[in-house]
Parts: structure tokens; sequence; C-alpha cells
């Protein structure tokens, strides 16, 4: 049992490129599902499937490298954690490094980006931030 699954994620997202892996299986859940959507739509990740060939089902993420097979995630990087909890508000959100940083947040209208978040004027828990 993990005390924070999506820490769990984001290291093994993380020690994958590092390796240069080319998939990267995770347990599944529904946050983490949204989360790699979102890694995804963003293009820092290939694609994922959900494998429920063993006993417990998992998330097989699908890793994206440039031409030179440099991993297109530099860093990924846990914000609120359990033991201290990051919350922010819209007006708050200004874009990092020139925007070229997407921060993953959780709000009421679900798991989104920085950038959505201002569009729609709404805040929430910031998970993590990808560059």
């Amino acid at each position: 049992m993990h005390s924070d699954p999506i820490a769990d994620l984001l290291t093994r997202i993380r020690n994958g490129a590092h390796a240069r892996m080319m998939t990267v299986e995770i347990p599944l859940s529904k946050i983490k599902v949204e989360i790699v959507k979102i890694l995804e739509a963003e293009g820092f990740v290939k694609g994922h499937e959900i494998s429920t060939e063993g006993k417990f089902p998992t998330l097989r993420i699908h890793m994206n490298y440039d031409a030179k097979r440099k991993p297109l995630i530099h860093k990924i990087n846990r914000i609120s954690k359990p033991g201290l909890r990051v919350y922010t508000h819209s007006d708050e959100l200004k874009p990092l490094r020139s925007g070229l940083t997407t921060r993953i947040l959780t709000t009421s209208h679900g798991v989104m980006t920085d950038r959505e978040a201002r569009k729609r004027k709404i805040g929430g828990e910031v998970l993590c931030e990808v560059y």
C-alpha cells in the first residue's frame, strides 16, 4: 500500500523516462488515468492503455522521446502532498517558465491544466508540475 499514489505515479514516470523505457506499468486508479490523459494531451507521453491481464488492473503508459531518444519530460514534481496540501485561486495561476511548465490541478470541475483553470476562472489543488 502506498501512502501517496500520485507521487508513486510521478516517480515511476520519472524513472521510466530516465531509464528510457518504452512503457511503464502502474496500479490503476481513476485519478491516475486523468493525470495521464492530461500528460498525453500535452504531448509528454504517447498514450496509455488499461490492462486487466493480472490479478489487479494496471495502467500502461507509453513514453514519448524526441529524435535523439531524449525524454520529453525534463522534470515532473509533486507539489501538493498528503502532509501539506497546496491550493490556489485562478488569479494566482500565473504561467511558469514562459508558459512551458504545465501544472495539473484537481478542481471541483475535474482534473485539468493550469491554462484551462485560468480560462474557466477556477482554482483548486495543485497536484504536480511538468516541463
